[in-house]
């Protein structure tokens, strides 16, 4: 799903938001991150931090599908706006469920994005949730572009899409 509505009534480029849902099997959580690293290069990230938002993704999601409820599919939901990316990723879980915050995967993580937070929610508090009561564990990171690659607002190229 692909929310690209144009410009904000004040004139701003409005944040695109795509969702995609895999199953949490090994075999799908690639596509999250192909996902990832095209969209972090649409954006003009430097190589680096492409492969910096795929590993992110990668172990985001891994963590993720561990503690997944049985056959809950992965749900990332990607926002690009001007200032860089942002992705929350979560799953269905049991009440209760928390994301395990230790350990070196998160120590990776938090050196790969410039913002990390986690924990549970439930599936009306997450963007791409049912609006229900169910519990979900979600993390949530961020990777900003370096300001001169930041496109200012109403620029000549404000009308373009990461889909270019």
């Amino acid at each position: 799903m692909v929310d690209s509505t144009g410009t904000a009534p004040t004139g701003e480029r409005r944040t695109e938001r795509l969702e995609l849902r895999v199953p949490t099997s090994r075999t799908q959580l690639p596509a999250v991150r192909a996902m990832t690293g095209d969209l972090a290069m649409r954006m003009d990230f430097d190589l680096d931090a492409v492969e910096d938002l795929r590993l992110a993704v990668d172990e985001a999601s891994a963590t993720l599908a561990a503690i997944a409820s049985p056959g809950a599919p992965l749900v990332v939901v990607f926002e690009v706006g001007v200032a860089g990316l942002g992705i929350h990723a979560w799953v269905s879980t049991t009440a209760g469920t928390d994301v395990p915050r230790d350990g070196f995967g998160w120590a990776v993580l938090h050196t790969l994005v410039d913002s990390v937070d986690a924990g549970p929610s439930t599936q009306a508090a997450v963007p791409g949730g049912d609006g229900g009561e169910g519990a979900v564990a979600l993390i949530a990171l961020e990777k900003n572009l370096p300001a001169p690659l930041r496109r200012p607002a109403g620029g000549a190229d404000a009308d373009l899409s990461v889909a270019r």
